[in-house]
């Protein structure tokens, strides 16, 4: 068989009080996680203090050093 170029993507391993940035899409903004579920993870704005509770959904682009929040 060929072989052919192929992006794997793996769910991320959250871990409460983990502070993350969501680069794109309607989930876009800096969140920190508050909670977590088998099939679900809540997170809190900073910014707002709204709290949300989603699907797991993201997975990892890169880790690094940035201010947080990000002022807009």
């Amino acid at each position: 068989m060929p072989l052919h170029q192929v992006a794997v993507f793996n769910p991320f391993p959250f871990v409460v009080g983990q502070r993350i940035h969501i680069a794109g899409g309607p989930r876009s903004g800096d969140w920190q996680v508050i909670g977590l579920g088998e099939r679900k993870v809540q997170l809190r704005c900073p910014v707002s203090g709204r709290e949300v509770e989603w699907d797991r959904f993201c997975y990892l682009a890169e880790n690094r050093e940035q201010e947080w929040p990000m002022p807009r």
